[in-house]
């Protein structure tokens, strides 16, 4: 593998990675909820009961939660490797989803993240710390229960004083808007989805006044199975495309991810999703080899614990 490898143990960030992410699901589950399993609630599920949204990883189902139920959501992003160096980013979010109606649904939360990046003729750089804010607006489009299938449309405007690239101090403006749509393949058993993403940014380094914009899209498609109660196995394919400028004009590089995805309820109120996400196929423009490790990541792995109440 050209480029980057997995840091070893003893990385600094290895550690970081594990404190976190136990942090986080530790947080948000109730007083003697982490030794439950699975909810007794889960062994009645029926297809008007599921909730789709976090099943699948990083694609995610059209379902928004149930008016007067609030959700709180911890979310834990890992990124590794790059074409040269060691490049590791672990990027952090925690936000407050509130369904206003049973269509209607607003998510503000705040957002961390830490860097250790080490490249070849610049200084090593070991960060982290409040990165910046966001603020989900979720739209239901259709109801699955009642129509051909589920699609939402997902809108979030963010800030960031990072630069996700390169750990550098920034101030960066961005908007991700997203079509997001399942469908029970087997009512209750077999569920899939796709997405569809086109995200703007804008981002200004602190140390230089130059203004970078850029734009990209995705598409991602994924299957989740119930193997008992509670407990969803799957897996998911994405692809990704990154151009220079704000209306998806040059192509700067593009990239295939393919990943195993598992979703797990942790007791009646809390739930817990794990996916890792690996590019397999990928084209940097006039940068060699078969992998995009200019623009995207070697791996990318994301952990989200959820409680609502």
């Amino acid at each position: 593998m050209q480029g980057w490898e997995v840091p070893k143990a003893r990385s600094a960030f290895a550690t970081l990675w594990a404190a976190v992410s136990l942090a986080g699901g530790q947080a948000l589950l109730p007083s003697g909820a982490q030794a439950q399993t699975l909810p007794t609630a889960a062994e009645n599920l029926t297809p008007g009961d599921l909730d789709s949204e976090h099943l699948f990883g990083f694609t995610e189902g059209s379902d928004l939660g149930v008016p007067g139920e609030a959700e709180l959501e911890w979310e834990t992003s890992g990124r590794l490797g790059k074409r040269l160096g060691r490049f590791v980013a672990i990027d952090s979010g925690l936000a407050l989803k509130v369904p206003l109606t049973s269509n209607v649904r607003l998510a503000p939360g705040i957002t961390f993240n830490a860097y250790e990046i080490d490249v070849p003729g610049h200084p090593a750089r070991l960060s982290g710390g409040p990165a910046g804010a966001f603020l989900e607006t979720r739209l239901r489009l259709l109801d699955r229960r009642t129509g051909p299938f589920g699609l939402t449309l997902n809108i979030v405007p963010s800030y960031s004083a990072v630069d996700s690239g390169s750990g550098a101090r920034a101030r960066s403006v961005g908007t991700e808007i997203g079509l997001l749509a399942d469908y029970e393949l087997i009512p209750g058993r077999l569920v899939a989805a796709l997405n569809a993403t086109v995200a703007f940014a804008s981002t200004r380094l602190d140390a230089g006044d130059d203004l970078a914009l850029a734009s990209g899209t995705e598409w991602a498609g994924a299957l989740a199975y119930q193997v008992q109660p509670g407990l969803f196995v799957g897996g998911e394919a994405r692809y990704a495309r990154t151009y220079d400028g704000l209306t998806l004009g040059r192509l700067a590089g593009q990239a295939v991810y393919l990943g195993p995805t598992l979703y797990t309820t942790l007791s009646p109120h809390a739930w817990a999703s794990v996916t890792w996400s690996f590019q397999v196929a990928g084209t940097a423009i006039a940068e060699p080899g078969p992998l995009d490790l200019t623009n995207f990541d070697r791996h990318q792995m994301r952990l989200r614990v959820g409680y609502s109440f």
